[in-house]
């Protein structure tokens, strides 16, 4: 179990780098597939050949028809299977650790700098930012490599399980070899326990085949959003340079709009040249009032006369 505990420990550390999918198939991998077959699988499968029964006596042939019977191991495969797809996993970590190391060593160096002078910090900063971001983008993309040799060896592993024992054990298995004078029948030990066992594994297998390809669809499209936003790049000199233009071009097109202003001594406007709206208008006269004062006086003077 110690083996087991120190391989479980290593595939804890991808979770760091891994979406929610991923940690569900690390779920998978440590409960159903590394603890059942280190509790459970080791005692179906271990006394699979001592409890192997055939009736001959021939040296030798009981040997030669378990090997055609079981050409490699239940448990010795599994076994290959979960160090092939931790393989992948244990680079990762090896990786992502020594880009971290890098990372933090720079940013020492970027707090020694500090000491020294200025606008060497703001370089060391860029220039830490900038690989900070390449080497997070290098993780990002061994972790894609990684889930691709995972979802093949799923799939390699599968159709190999499917072609060497299929999906059921049988409780006899007839023998034919050149070494044995004759066809001999062979036994073999609780075949229904085993039959159970190889279907839960291979439906364990198709559903952890299944979590790394929808892992996989979730970090390309999620990479692809990435590469789609558009920064805005930072202003230049020539951006600043046109932005002025646009601005002359404009306060040009508003001075056509005004009206033409003669200038005083200076080339300046005079006073009394611009208009003051502010100032109150001339006392309107009401013109009806000023006839009906004439025609008034008219008539007293007609009367006078009379």
């Amino acid at each position: 179990m110690g083996e087991w505990g120190f391989l479980s420990s290593l595939l804890d550390a991808v979770q760091e780098h891994s979406p929610m999918v991923g940690r569900f198939w690390l779920v998978v991998m440590l409960i159903f597939r590394i603890l059942i077959l280190a509790t459970v699988g080791s005692d179906v499968f271990d006394d699979e050949q001592e409890e192997f029964e055939c009736n001959t006596k021939q040296v030798g042939c009981k040997q030669i028809c378990y090997d055609l019977a079981f050409p490699i191991s239940h448990y010795r495969f599994w076994v290959f299977h979960i160090v092939v797809l931790s393989a992948p996993a244990v680079l990762f970590v090896i990786y992502s650790m020594h880009q971290t190391t890098k990372i933090n060593r720079n940013l020492k160096e970027m707090e020694t700098s500090e000491e020294e002078a200025n606008r060497a910090v703001q370089r060391a900063q860029a220039q830490y930012c900038l690989q900070t971001n390449q080497r997070s983008q290098n993780i990002k993309t061994f972790y894609i490599v990684n889930v691709v040799v995972r979802i093949l060896a799923e799939i390699g592993f599968l159709v190999g399980q499917w072609m060497l024992y299929g999906f059921q054990v049988e409780y006899q298995y007839i023998c034919k070899h050149r070494m044995c004078p004759h066809l001999i029948d062979c036994f073999v030990s609780r075949p229904t326990e085993k039959t159970i066992f190889i279907q839960f594994y291979f439906m364990v297998g198709l559903v952890s085949a299944l979590l790394s390809l929808v892992e996989l669809a979730h970090l390309l499209f999620k990479n692809r959003c990435r590469r789609c936003r558009t920064i805005a790049p930072p202003p230049t000199a020539a951006s600043y340079e046109q932005q002025d233009n646009w601005s002359n071009q404009k306060q040009e097109k508003s001075q056509h709009f005004l009206a033409p202003v003669d200038g005083g001594h200076n080339g300046t406007p005079s006073h009394d040249q611009i208009p003051n709206h502010c100032e109150p208008k001339a006392p309107f006269h009401h013109k009806s009032s000023a006839k009906c004062s004439r025609s008034s006086r008219s008539s007293t003077r007609a009367d006078l006369t009379v």
